[in-house]
């Protein structure tokens, strides 16, 4: 059976203590059938304990445990006909009291499916079988992987039969074709073009088969006209394209007979600087992730198409074996002008200590700095522990290296601790959600930080991760870099000067500079002292996608908001949006499950906007519509084309957490809905909005007495959104 994940570089306890000093007299459990299986499929699988050398007692138990990320639901044993069920039978009569937890195992395989056994007991030799009728998780993986562990004396202790239980799961056919370039490249340079096909889960698939048509307009050098894609393909880089002349390039991917597949974004020629994309955090599954290491970086590399990465295990789960491995990893891969490594760990304390941090330094080799030995049994390093964010600022003072702080699982406290040496960053959206409030926190306290996304993914794949059907709810971001080549000290230095642009996972040309009255021109990131009391903010983005608005900020206050259409240009297509968090901790999520009636309008056409759990229904009859939806911060809703509107047309929206009812002609309309930035909206848009590329210039008047921070937040109509990092204006001193 597949095994790739080394079980010696995984850090994790089980119980101290066994009955059995040798292994084997716990007995042993097999697996069947063996696989591979489509992701999202329905499975029968069957799972064999053959009782040890102690038996199984009256109140005995065993352990069925998956990883933290597996997302195919939760096993029941109540109902045959609904999906999940599980039976457990005997070879002995006896009865078992089950039940399944998410939480129910150590970390990091917490899922667990429990069988106590009651009315009975079993003999060695005896057989427990476990009948699984379950959905298997979104996302592939070389080997999903089964714990079993038994507790046979009854004592409370679990500890694992040795067998090995893995299955590979593998990609769906196709839904999609997706081509990746840069959004900004110097003239006459190579860069490379990335092509793959998804399945309906975001996997790459490699079951796509075509002769591809490719067509640069204009032309672009090293372009070849036809791609002869074969089965068994996961997707594939063509390399060394060259434009000659600066201009906006757009490479379209299209079948033998024409159809449409793919297009790429902008790709915009310039003399100047790069624009490098990277998602620089993420684990796999020697902590709490899928896969190994290795997988996750040549993921990264070869099928995000990425050129910048960062693996970001928990450093209380990293044994001193893999942050080895890790350093090696990084600097076997990294390749600088194709595809940058950069090492470092995730410091996971937990809030009431200062929270998560993300740790890069500027070479392999640095010592990894731990929040806690939580689960590791080598207590050797302990003394290299820094329990408090603020111990791990003093422990790095002297490093070559930059901090961000994120919002996970934990969400960091910068008011506890900061440092502006190192902390140059605050992740604002990854796979858990959208957290614009931790910028907001940034501004209040006073600290200049930059803008940045990433994935924080846990299901191996860095740079195209998608949240799948369980505890995540945002495909993961990815941050711009501004860099005048492609190299670590380049991408840490833009990190360090704020030269960042993070995105929900579009890559888009976003430009913001500001202007003050004597004409000194200031990019992003810049930190400037002046006397003026206002600033033009100039802003040009260019998408792949229509935009539908840019709003500039000062601070956590929108100053600005530009929509590329005017009043008149409104038509029949109305927008339903729900957004936010409960709060900032972990049980963030809001489902938005609901229904809408439209009266006086007949419906031509419904898009989904966010919608990234294709098991979530949607549903159209009539004028009345309902769905499944949950936000983590980010936003989502439908946009609905209407026919005929009458002058009494009503929209009437129902959820748990806010309801409207409105006239079609009244709109827009917003209820908020306490959380954190809870709310319900609906309004009027253009039928077709063509605006791909989008100029806003804008006065912004500037704070009395502190700093001003001028920042812009880009919202595309396919959901997704662009924030730049902010300009710091600050008042001049008086000489």
């Amino acid at each position: 059976m597949p095994d790739p994940v080394d079980r010696r570089l995984v850090g994790f306890a089980d119980a101290p203590v066994s009955p059995a000093s040798d292994a084997a007299h716990l007995g042993s459990v097999r697996l069947e059938p063996g696989g591979p299986f489509e992701v999202r499929s329905t499975q029968r699988l069957t799972l064999i304990y053959t009782v040890g050398h102690h038996g199984l007692d009256d109140r005995g138990a065993m352990k069925v445990a998956m990883r933290f990320p597996a997302d195919g639901g939760a096993w029941q044993l109540e109902n045959p006909s609904a999906p999940n069920h599980v039976t457990v039978s005997a070879s002995r009569d006896c009865d078992f009291r089950c039940r399944f937890e998410a939480f129910g195992n150590a970390r990091p395989w917490f899922k667990a499916l429990t069988a106590q056994v009651v009315g009975g007991c079993l003999r060695p030799g005896d057989t427990v079988t476990f009948t699984l009728s379950i959905t298997l998780q979104t996302f592939c993986e070389d080997a999903w992987e089964l714990r079993f562990l038994v507790d046979p004396c009854a004592t409370g202790h679990f500890v694992e039969v040795t067998d090995r239980l893995s299955i590979p799961i593998v990609p769906g056919p196709p839904t999609r074709w997706l081509a990746v370039a840069p959004t900004r490249w110097p003239v006459g340079e190579p860069f490379r073009l990335g092509i793959k096909a998804e399945d309906a889960h975001g996997n790459p698939s490699d079951q796509a088969e075509a002769v591809l048509q490719l067509q640069s307009e204009p032309p672009l050098q090293g372009l070849p006209a036809t791609l002869d894609y074969r089965s068994g393909t996961f997707a594939h880089t063509l390399e060394g394209l060259v434009g000659q002349h600066p201009g906006v390039h757009v490479v379209t991917v299209t079948d033998a007979t024409g159809q449409l597949l793919a297009r790429t974004g902008p790709i915009r020629l310039v003399t100047g600087d790069h624009h490098v994309w990277g998602d620089l955090h993420g684990q796999s599954g020697e902590t709490v992730g899928i896969n190994t290491a290795a997988a996750y970086y040549r993921f990264a590399r070869d099928r995000a198409f990425l050129d910048v990465a960062s693996h970001q295990g928990n450093a209380f789960q990293i044994t001193g074996a893999f942050w080895t491995q890790l350093n090696e990893l990084s600097a076997e891969l990294h390749e600088p002008g194709r595809f940058v490594t950069v090492p470092g760990y995730e410091w996971s304390g937990n809030t009431a200590v200062g929270g998560d941090r993300n740790v890069y330094f500027a070479q392999e080799g640095r010592a990894l700095r731990r929040s806690s030995h939580a689960l590791l049994l080598d207590r050797s390093d302990l003394q290299t522990d820094c329990t408090t964010a603020a111990a791990l600022f003093e422990a790095l003072a002297h490093e070559d290296c930059v901090v961000y702080a994120h919002v996970g699982g934990r969400w960091a406290d910068i008011e506890l601790a900061h440092d502006e040496r190192l902390e140059r960053a605050v992740e604002i959206h990854s796979a858990w959600g959208t957290f614009e409030w931790i910028a907001h926190d940034a501004f209040d306290l006073g600290h200049r930080m930059g803008i940045v996304a990433n994935s924080d993914g846990h299901k191996g794949r860095p740079g195209a991760s998608y949240p799948g059907a369980s505890t995540f709810g945002a495909i993961g971001g990815l941050t711009c870099f501004t860099v005048p080549e492609l190299t670590r000290s380049a991408v840490l230095d833009a990190i360090r000067q704020r030269r960042t642009v993070a995105t929900t996972g579009t890559r888009l040309d976003l430009q913001v500079h500001a202007e003050l009255p004597d004409g000194t021109q200031l990019p992003m990131g810049t930190i400037h002292g002046t006397h003026a009391r206002r600033a033009t903010v100039h802003v040009e983005v260019s998408a792949a996608s229509p935009v539908a608005w840019v709003e500039i900020r000062l601070g956590k206050d929108v100053v600005h908001h530009h929509r590329p259409y005017d009043d008149h240009e409104l038509g029949h297509r109305v927008a339903v949006r729900w957004q936010g968090a409960r709060y900032r901790g972990r049980g963030r999520q809001v489902h938005w499950d609901g229904t809408a009636q439209i009266t006086g309008a007949t419906i031509e056409r419904i898009q989904r906007i966010n919608a990234f759990n294709p098991d979530h229904a949607f549903h159209h009859e009539g004028g009345r519509l309902q769905w499944q939806a949950v936000t983590t911060g980010n936003f989502g809703g439908f946009d609905v084309w209407l026919g005929a509107v009458a002058a009494d047309a009503t929209l009437t929206v129902h959820t748990e957490h806010a309801q409207l009812q409105t006239s079609v002609v009244d709109l827009p309309v917003r209820v908020n809905a306490g959380g954190l930035g809870m709310a319900l909206s609906a309004e009027r848009l253009p039928d077709h909005n063509p605006h791909t590329r989008v100029r806003v210039s804008a006065p912004v008047d500037l704070r009395e007495g502190t700093d001003s921070p001028l920042w812009v937040c880009v919202t595309l109509e396919d959901g997704h959104q662009a924030w730049s990092s902010p300009i710091y204006l600050h008042p001049a001193e008086v000489p």
